[in-house]
């Protein structure tokens, strides 16, 4: 395959979910090399001639910032400030995430402010390209000075410390390191706060969390459309002569989808006799379209984020100038990351209505979509599912972003939460996926009672190839394996 250059050119969080999606190995281009070797060179000169100390690179950390280390242990340093920030609990993180978490680390000293040495990116680089993962748990970071200590952990097989994943199963870093024939490296000035500072822990969440956040609009958008064929609803909601008039993009764009899913359906534009339908139904592209807004900022901020430096302190060797900033606070990213798990949550929640009112034995259905109801339970209890996880998408939404617990003696006042942010909004994904997956089983059972009325080509057909994995329920029969097919069905489309 195709190696991916890392250099200066932006990319986008749908670029990078795909680079490593389809496993790319990594090069650094020409530019980026020159980059760092000259902003390495330029601290190598520097630092010596400078009578004021420089944070992390000859003084300690966070509040020890007024302590100068003498340059004899400036190696040790950055060795301690790893071994002792590795303080991760929880689960591990999933192998994509640690790839996507190692691609943004790369990708960020990539750009030549950091004062990395070649080869301790390249050693990154080795790692990605060989698949041998740093074991990186999910708890542990303030998402402030950025993610401290799940990049600790990412740092540790560098030292030749702490596990790595290989083929899934964890290993001894070292043992693995010396079957590669890979040396330990012995961390220069300032390299250990280039490798622990930044944001790559909150922006690999947001990574994965957008690009199945896109996925998932598409897959509501359908999932929707047939439900409300199922569901026999009035097909004037739709006219895109209404959302013209309120001009909010997102909803113009979903009601545009919604026509497009359903175009040569006979059973959208039949006549019927209701005057109106719920909310659930008749305002899909208000809430969807809202939804998809919100998409889209999150999309801006993370496309920002992903093509940034995030370390502390910043070098300009052009400027002759080394800067103590506070670029890697997570703010920015747990604001989205709580805004996106708020709109992702929203999809489920409307699809979980449009559940209920399916089975509810009106318009000419059987109440829960069984024929023999009583001796049968048809779908009554994977709607209890979906309230549940609904329920719980409502409670993982109170927001990271708003908490703040001051850390580090008081100089680390004001925290983001966004790694808070982060997990509890993949929960929030997979949870709404599922949901999804239970309107999409109940709405093609509905569908089945309409024979030989027929939906949109588009719709038949995903139907009869949702009916080869998932067949029709015509009596009570083991439910989790049609769950799980479902889900992975609509995450196909």
């Amino acid at each position: 395959m195709e190696a991916h250059h890392i250099g200066f050119e932006p990319l986008t969080v749908q670029q990078i979910y795909t680079i490593v999606k389809n496993r790319q190995p990594l090069i650094l281009s020409d530019e980026a090399e020159k980059a760092i070797q000259k902003c390495r060179d330029y601290l190598d000169v520097a630092l010596p001639q400078r009578s004021q100390p420089v944070y992390g690179v000859n003084t300690g950390f966070g509040s020890l910032c007024k302590v100068r280390v003498p340059d004899a242990e400036l190696e040790q340093l950055q060795r301690n400030l790893i071994l002792s920030h590795a303080s991760g609990t929880g689960g591990v993180l999933d192998t994509f995430l640690i790839r996507i978490l190692l691609f943004l680390k790369i990708r960020s000293l990539a750009f030549g402010h950091s004062g990395v040495r070649l080869l301790t990116v390249q050693r990154l680089i080795d790692m990605y390209n060989a698949d041998v993962l740093p074991v990186i748990y999910e708890q542990g970071s303030l998402g402030a000075s950025g993610d401290l200590c799940p990049l600790a952990h990412m740092s540790l097989p560098l030292l030749g410390e702490g596990n790595v994943l290989v083929d899934g199963v964890q290993q001894s870093a070292a043992e693995v390191l010396a079957s590669k024939g890979w040396e330990s490296l012995r961390l220069a000035s300032k390299e250990g706060l280039a490798l622990l500072n930044g944001t790559q822990f909150m922006a690999a969440h947001a990574v994965m969390a957008l690009a199945e956040a896109e996925r998932m609009l598409h897959a509501a958008n359908i999932t929707a459309s047939l439900s409300l064929d199922a569901w026999s609803c009035k097909d004037e909601p739709f006219d895109d002569r209404i959302h013209q008039l309120r001009r909010q993009q997102g909803q113009i764009d979903v009601a545009a989808a919604i026509r497009n899913i359903l175009e040569g359906s006979e059973l959208f534009h039949e006549p019927k006799e209701q005057v109106q339908d719920p909310y659930s139904f008749r305002c899909i592209p208000q809430v969807h379209g809202a939804s998809l807004d919100a998409i889209r900022y999150c999309e801006m901020i993370f496309n920002r984020e992903v093509n940034g430096v995030t370390d502390n302190p910043n070098i300009f060797p052009d400027d002759d100038a080394i800067l103590s900033g506070g670029n890697f606070h997570g703010q920015p990213l747990a604001i989205a990351l709580d805004f996106l798990a708020i709109a992702v949550s929203e999809l489920a929640n409307i699809s979980e209505r449009r559940v209920y009112r399916m089975l509810s034995g009106s318009r000419q259905l059987p109440e829960f979509l069984i024929e023999g109801g009583g001796l049968y339970s048809g779908l009554m209890i994977p709607q209890y599912t979906a309230a549940s996880l609904v329920s719980q998408n409502k409670q993982l939404c109170s927001p990271a972003s708003v908490d703040s617990i001051p850390s580090c003696n008081e100089q680390e006042d004001h925290v983001s939460m966004g790694a808070n942010a982060a997990t509890k909004c993949l929960r929030v994904v997979a949870n709404s996926w599922q949901v999804l997956a239970i309107e999409w089983m109940t709405a093609a059972q509905a569908m089945d009672f309409r024979r030989p009325a027929q939906s949109s080509p588009l719709l038949e057909r995903l139907h009869q190839q949702y009916r080869e994995q998932v067949p029709f329920l015509q009596a009570d029969r083991y439910m989790h394996p049609d769950l799980e097919a479902s889900r992975h069905f609509l995450q196909g489309l």
